[in-house]
C-alpha cells in the first residue's frame, strides 16, 4: 500500500505541474482558468488519496478535505469566469476569425 500511495502522490504532483504549466501557455484567461482548475483538482485528489493510503487513520479528514476541494473548486472558477465575462473581457479568437 505504501508504495501505491507514493505513486498516487506522484501522479498528483504531476497533475499540479501540468495545471501550473497550463496556465502558463493558455492563450486567455478562460483557458487558463480551465486548465488550472481541471488539473489541480485532479492533482489534490490523487495526492489526498496517496495520503490516505500511507496514513489510513487520517480517511475521515481526507475525505472531508476532498469534498470540499469538489465542491469549491469548479464553483469558484466559474464565478469567475462569469465575473470576467460580466466585466466584458471577451474570450480569445484566432486572428482572422469573425464574431458570430
Amino acid at each position: 500500500m505504501a508504495f501505491l500511495g507514493k505513486v498516487l502522490m506522484l501522479v498528483g504532483a504531476l497533475f499540479c505541474l501540468l495545471g501550473a504549466l497550463g496556465l502558463v501557455r493558455m492563450p486567455d484567461v478562460y483557458n487558463r482558468i480551465q486548465a488550472g482548475t481541471k488539473a489541480v483538482t485532479m492533482g489534490s485528489l490523487c495526492i489526498i488519496a496517496g495520503v490516505g493510503l500511507l496514513h489510513p487513520d487520517w480517511w475521515p479528514k481526507l475525505v472531508a478535505v476532498a469534498l470540499f476541494i469538489l465542491l469549491t473548486n469548479p464553483v469558484g472558477s466559474s464565478a469567475i469566469a462569469r465575473a470576467l465575462y460580466r466585466s466584458g473581457v471577451r474570450p480569445w479568437r484566432k486572428a482572422g476569425e469573425e464574431e458570430s
